[in-house]
C-alpha cells in the first residue's frame, strides 16, 4: 500500500483498494474456481470442503496469564463462554475443547463440551488442533481453531472464515481482521495484517504495518487487527507441524507466519468487532463492563 506521505492521487487509490476488497469479500469468480477444485479435490463425491469441526485449544500454563482459560467472567469460565458462542455458529459439525490438563478439561464436562486431551509437547494451538483432529473419529475437511481467551466472540465470524475456506481453493488457510484502534497501534499484544486487494495476507507482525517515514499513526489509513480465529484445510493441517520452524514465525513468534513463509494462501476477511480478547488480567475487568453495558449475560 501507499504511505500517506505519497501524492493524493496515489493515495487515494491505495484507499480505494483496501475499500474494495473490505466491501466485497470473497469475489464471485473465487465461487466458480472453489466448484471446479471441489470436483478435483473431492472426486465430486460431496460439497467442497464441507465438514467442519470446531476445536478450541486451552492450557493451563500461559506464561503472561496462568490458568487464563478457568478465569471467571460473570460468573462463567471464560472457556465456557466461548465454548456457547462457538456453539452458535452454523457451519460447525462438531465443537470440541483441546486441553493438556485435567483441570479444564474437568471443567469443560462440567458443562457440556466434548473433550480431546493433548500431550503438553504441543507448541501452539495449531499443533494441539492437529493432534485433537487425529483423535477425532470423525472425518473433517475444515478445522476451525477457536482462540478460548475470545469469550465475546461472534458465530457469524466463524462462520465467515469457513465460507472464505470454502471459496478460495487456492488457499489452506482462513482468518479474520478487524478495523485497529489507534491506542493499540503499538501494542505487541495486538497483532497487524497487511492484505493485498485479492483478500489474502500479505503480512502479519506484532509491530504496526504499514510503518510510514514519520513513525505515527496516520489516523487516514485503514490499519488492521488480526482477530485470533483462524481456520484450516485438514490436509494441511497435518503437515503444518511437520514443517520446520521459521525466521520469521520465530522472531514474531506468530504461528501463522510459518504458513505464510512455506508459501502457503491465506484468506482474509474484514469484521466489525471490537476485539476482547483476554491477554492480561486487566482485560477481564474490560470484557466485564463491555458485557454490562450491553447487557449480556
Amino acid at each position: 500500500m501507499d504511505r500517506a506521505s505519497r501524492s493524493s492521487s496515489s493515495s487515494d487509490s491505495s484507499f480505494s483498494s483496501t475499500k474494495a476488497w473490505i466491501v466485497h469479500g470473497i469475489v464471485a469468480g473465487a465461487a466458480i474456481a472453489a466448484a471446479l477444485a471441489a470436483r478435483t479435490y473431492l472426486g465430486g463425491s460431496r460439497k467442497f470442503r464441507s465438514r467442519v469441526v470446531g476445536i478450541i485449544p486451552a492450557r493451563f500454563a500461559s506464561s503472561r496469564f496462568p490458568g487464563k482459560p478457568l478465569v471467571q467472567i460473570l460468573g462463567k469460565p471464560m472457556i465456557q463462554r466461548t465454548w456457547e458462542r462457538a456453539k452458535l455458529a452454523t457451519s460447525l459439525n462438531h465443537v470440541v475443547v483441546a486441553t493438556d490438563d485435567e483441570k479444564i478439561a474437568e471443567c469443560c464436562r462440567g458443562f457440556g463440551a466434548d473433550v480431546i486431551m493433548t500431550s503438553e509437547s504441543c507448541r501452539n494451538g495449531t499443533e494441539r488442533c492437529n493432534e485433537a483432529l487425529q483423535k477425532l473419529q470423525q472425518k473433517y475437511d475444515v478445522v476451525v481453531n477457536i482462540q478460548g481467551d475470545e469469550p465475546l466472540i461472534e458465530p457469524e465470524i466463524i462462520d465467515g472464515i469457513v465460507k472464505a475456506l470454502q471459496a478460495a481453493p487456492d488457499a489452506v488457510f482462513s482468518t479474520a481482521v478487524t478495523a485497529l484502534k489507534p491506542e493499540d497501534a503499538f501494542d505487541p499484544n495486538r497483532v497487524k495484517c497487511v492484505v493485498d486487494n485479492k483478500g489474502y495476507a500479505i503480512y502479519f507482525s506484532r509491530g504496526l504495518i504499514p510503518y510510514n517515514k514519520s513513525g505515527k499513526v496516520n489516523p487516514r489509513f485503514p490499519y488492521m487487527l488480526h482477530l485470533g480465529i483462524q481456520s484450516y484445510d485438514t490436509k494441511f493441517l497435518k503437515l503444518y507441524p511437520e514443517l520446520p520452524p521459521t525466521p520469521l514465525q520465530l522472531e514474531e513468534d506468530l504461528e501463522q507466519l510459518k504458513v505464510h513463509e512455506n508459501g502457503y494462501k491465506m484468506k482474509v476477511i474484514k469484521v466489525d468487532h471490537e476485539a476482547h480478547g483476554v491477554d492480561s488480567p486487566e482485560d477481564v475487568e474490560k470484557i466485564e463492563a463491555l458485557m454490562r453495558e450491553h447487557n449480556l449475560s
